[in-house]
């Protein structure tokens, strides 16, 4: 008997049951994270994948605790899940030690191969791949913007997690361009939300003019917070995400993490269709955004040049 051809997406099974799973892990709230996952769905659904219908997603959120992400990794490797996707290195990492066989893709990533995900960008080598926002070589363009913004600017607060492995190479970006421009930086480790606060303080006894916040994964759930304690000190701070500057921070500059969130769903989409990890090479991005908040900069009393405006590509008024 002749059987009628598939329609859908995928063979696997005529049954609901029987259509992908795919794994979603990340580190703090998925409310916190609600424009990166919405990135991810259109992609997915770009892609003509519905989920509920023809696509399942396992969505396991750390909550800000970290030290749970290792647990919830192995749970979605018990439920075998066809594909794990991870929101950062922070999460990347328990998902590599929980299996070498399910494939894991990187929402993003600061540095894949510094933090020893992949082999190299172009052959990843591994069940690991996905995309980079490429945080440490962004750093000291970052600063360049805060130069330019604050044209006497001569202190800096550099906010980073030495627990992460991009971290160093960040900051040597940041070094080099402060040397070029004779700018006297103050890093200030921040390993817990804890030690937030304790920060901004340290930064406000070395008279710190301006703040620049590394990519780290115990700061983005508290952008809110560290935004308010940027005005209240009176410091134009630049981020590495527009997520930043809508949460009330001063500006952004770096790669445009919806566009690499919507890019992951095309990761999924070849993996399911066979592909192997290993030789999909980890893409780099396309799109970066320099935003600017006017309003942040009028209650920290800043004038903000002309000439810098018209290099933004959005302005929050």
């Amino acid at each position: 008997m002749r059987h009628a051809p598939c329609v859908l997406l995928f063979c696997r099974s005529a049954a609901v049951n029987e259509s992908p799973r795919i794994g979603f892990l990340i580190g703090s709230s998925l409310s916190v994270n609600a424009a990166r996952i919405e990135a991810f769905r259109q992609g997915l659904r770009e892609l003509r994948y519905l989920e509920g219908k023809n696509i399942f997603i396992e969505w396991r959120s750390a909550e800000g605790k970290f030290d749970r992400l290792p647990a919830l990794a192995a749970e979605l490797v018990r439920l075998k899940v066809d594909v794990i996707v991870t929101s950062g290195p922070a999460t990347t990492l328990p998902a590599k030690a929980a299996t070498k066989t399910i494939p894991i893709v990187m929402g993003f990533d600061n540095d894949p191969v510094g933090n020893g995900f992949v082999a190299s960008l172009a052959r990843p080598g591994g069940n690991i791949t996905g995309l980079s926002n490429l945080a440490p070589e962004i750093s000291g363009k970052q600063l360049e913007l805060l130069k330019e913004i604050v044209p006497r600017l001569s202190r800096v607060a550099v906010f980073g997690n030495s627990n992460e492995p991009a971290n160093q190479r960040s900051l040597k970006e940041v070094e080099l361009v402060a040397g070029a421009f004779g700018v006297k930086l103050q890093y200030l480790d921040v390993l817990s939300p804890k030690d937030i606060e304790t920060a901004f303080r340290a930064a406000s006894k070395e008279r710190a003019e301006a703040a620049l916040m590394l990519g780290n994964g115990i700061l983005n759930p508290h952008r809110t917070q560290i935004a308010e304690l940027a005005v209240k000190g009176r410091l134009p701070a630049i981020y590495n995400a527009a997520e930043w500057v809508e949460a009330g921070g001063f500006a952004s500059y770096g790669a445009s993490i919806p566009d690499l969130w919507r890019r992951a769903a095309t990761y999924v989409d070849k993996i399911l269709k066979g592909a192997k990890p290993a030789e999909l090479p980890v893409e780099q991005p396309t799109k970066f955004e320099f935003v600017i908040n006017l309003k942040t900069a009028k209650q920290i009393g800043l004038a903000i040049p002309s000439h810098v405006l018209l290099q933004a590509d959005k302005v929050i008024k």
